[in-house]
């Protein structure tokens, strides 16, 4: 499994670098690899990026995705690396976490929210509170 890691442009200016790359459009080939990250199923990660899982299966590895889609995609791979730091690399612990009802995220799951850029935003949040050790 490749290891990917956080866009470099996107630690000094995260919305400008998402921005771009959205606008350019990111691959195929990416989203596979962001899914394997924790194991999130295609039937999860067509939730995510916005579309049917038959549609997520009809674009080619070499084709890339659209600026929404390639936007939902890069913010999800930056709050699953988060996720992964706060959890200490145990991918398995993540995929529950993401999958579970959370109190703070009004009994929703972390899945159930990334439906829109604002329940990134949401669910980045509460991984930076664990950061912090305040109880989420």
């Amino acid at each position: 499994m490749n290891q990917i890691q956080p866009n470099k442009d996107l630690s000094t200016t995260p919305y400008f670098g998402v921005v771009s790359q959205a606008r350019q459009g990111v691959s195929r080939t990416l989203a596979d690899e962001v899914a394997a990250l924790v194991g999130l199923t295609d039937k999860e990660m067509a939730y995510i990026l916005s579309m049917t899982p038959r549609n997520l299966h009809y674009i080619k590895e070499d084709q890339r995705f659209g600026t929404t889609a390639s936007e939902r995609l890069l913010l999800l791979k930056n709050v699953l690396l988060h996720a992964l730091d706060t959890f200490n690399q145990k991918p398995a612990v993540v995929l529950q976490w993401l999958r579970n009802p959370i109190r703070e995220l009004n009994d929703q799951s972390p899945i159930q929210l990334m439906d829109t850029v604002t329940g990134f935003g949401l669910v980045d949040d509460v991984l930076g509170r664990l950061d912090h050790g305040i109880p989420a």
